[in-house]
């Protein structure tokens, strides 16, 4: 399996995959064509400026999994009280045909790594029920993250 940096290049495996992701967790395909709408342009400069960064993998050349990651402003805490950053983890997809072949993990290793590179030492990600036995599996943990929708209800 070859491994390569995410470029510029991606963006279209990226919301494919980000796309694919949040289908297989049971989301609308029109919340999704919206939400891709709108992750395109944002993704678009970050990976040009290398804000967003990450991995493929791929197999003669085909991409066939994928990790997002991010160093993200985040003011010192009792988890990290001598950093600044935060690792962020996101849009690891690893393709059906592909599955059960230890990518996730090799992507997540590949993201560990990354992360100590970049000297950040605390990293957070949102789980899938499917990606979280994984994450478990790793050493990753809950924590009390909690989060609310501020737009306002809809009226009937």
């Amino acid at each position: 399996m070859e491994v390569r940096p995410l470029t510029p290049d991606d963006v279209d495996l990226v919301c494919r995959h980000r796309e694919e992701m949040f289908r297989e967790a049971g989301r609308d395909d029109a919340v999704l064509r919206a939400m891709t709408e709108r992750f395109r342009p944002w993704l678009e400069p970050r990976l040009r400026d290398g804000s967003y960064f990450g991995f493929v993998l791929a197999e003669h050349g085909r991409a066939v999994a994928g990790i997002g990651l991010m160093a993200i402003d985040w003011p010192p805490h009792p988890a990290h009280p001598t950093q600044d950053k935060r690792g962020y983890v996101l849009n690891l997809y690893v393709e059906q045909s592909h599955r059960k072949q230890g990518l996730g993990r090799r992507l997540m290793q590949l993201a560990e790594d990354e992360f100590a590179r970049r000297d950040v030492q605390y990293a957070i990600l949102h789980a899938t029920e499917m990606g979280r036995p994984l994450y478990v599996a790793l050493g990753w943990h809950a924590t009390t993250e909690m989060a609310k929708d501020l737009r306002p209800a809809a009226c009937p």
